[in-house]
């Protein structure tokens, strides 16, 4: 029951950008922040165990208190955000190239509405946040019933 969301990919990016101009612009800053491969930054391994989905995704260069995590109508968003501060290039002197992004990132996954935030553990070592999400089944609905008419 652990489901990445759709929204999030670029499945049909190539197809939209020559259709839809305005989403070429839109997209652009994407880029200019990420790269060309903007979608694979938070990479995310998910592994299944008897009682618990553990989560593996990469940020590196990031720090604890950049990262957040927020539970809402059974959706599970990761966020982090980056800034680089301009006082910082001015006194390591000239910056030739800058490869290194800033801005803010966001992934999210469907966990299932009966999970609560007190339910996911999160731990954020080495530049990877592993996140444990345990299984809870679905409360089951009654048996529907018949009700006898009399007369």
């Amino acid at each position: 029951m652990f489901y990445p969301t759709i929204f999030n990919d670029s499945i049909f990016d190539d197809l939209m950008d020559f259709a839809f101009p305005a989403v070429r612009e839109a997209n652009e800053v994407d880029k200019k922040l990420y790269g060309k491969h903007a979608a694979h930054v938070m990479r995310t391994d998910v592994r299944e165990h008897d009682g618990a989905f553990e989560v593996l995704i990469d940020l590196p260069g990031f720090k604890k208190d950049e990262i957040s995590l927020e539970l809402e109508n059974g959706n599970l968003t990761v966020t982090a955000a980056k800034g680089l501060d301009k006082d910082e290039k001015d006194t390591k002197g000239k910056l030739i190239r800058c490869e290194r992004y800033s801005g803010t990132m966001q992934r999210s996954f469907f966990v299932g509405k009966n999970i609560t935030e007190e339910d996911i553990k999160a731990k954020f070592e080495d530049g990877v946040l592993t996140l444990t999400v345990p299984k809870k089944e679905q409360p089951k609905l009654p048996e529907k019933k018949t009700i006898m008419i009399e007369g």
